[in-house]
């Protein structure tokens, strides 16, 4: 079992930035690609980014390439979430997961989740 906890949302304004964390306890952190989904009201989740285990390769959503980076620091159990340039179809709640398998997009492929944290982008 791995609990995961996201924290570092808030409400920015457009353009601003914020930088999520996730902290894994539970199970060795570096045995789980992680990613990011995110849900807006009334919409559907959908990926954002996500990482391998050791961190050396990454995917994002074409919506957020160039603007949000994902990392992670094994030693910490933490990955993170760098948002810059924030725009206002980013408000949503942010989840991170975890993945005994490889670096997936699918929400399906994910085997544990976090409570999510609110980001708010006010135009």
């Amino acid at each position: 079992q791995v609990q995961l906890v996201e924290s570092g949302g808030g409400l920015v304004q457009v353009g601003g930035s914020l930088r999520l964390s996730c902290v894994a306890s539970g199970r060795t952190f570096s045995n789980y690609a992680m990613g990011w989904f995110r849900q807006a009201p009334g919409k559907e989740r959908e990926f954002v980014s996500a990482i391998n285990r050791s961190g050396s390769g990454t995917v994002y959503a074409d919506s957020v390439k160039g603007r949000f980076t994902i990392s992670r620091d094994n030693a910490k159990n933490t990955m993170y979430l760098q948002m810059n340039s924030l725009k206002p179809e980013d408000t949503a709640v942010y989840y991170c997961a975890a993945d005994r398998g490889g670096i997936s997009r699918k929400s399906n492929d994910y085997d544990y989740w976090g409570q999510g944290t609110q980001v708010t982008v006010s135009s």
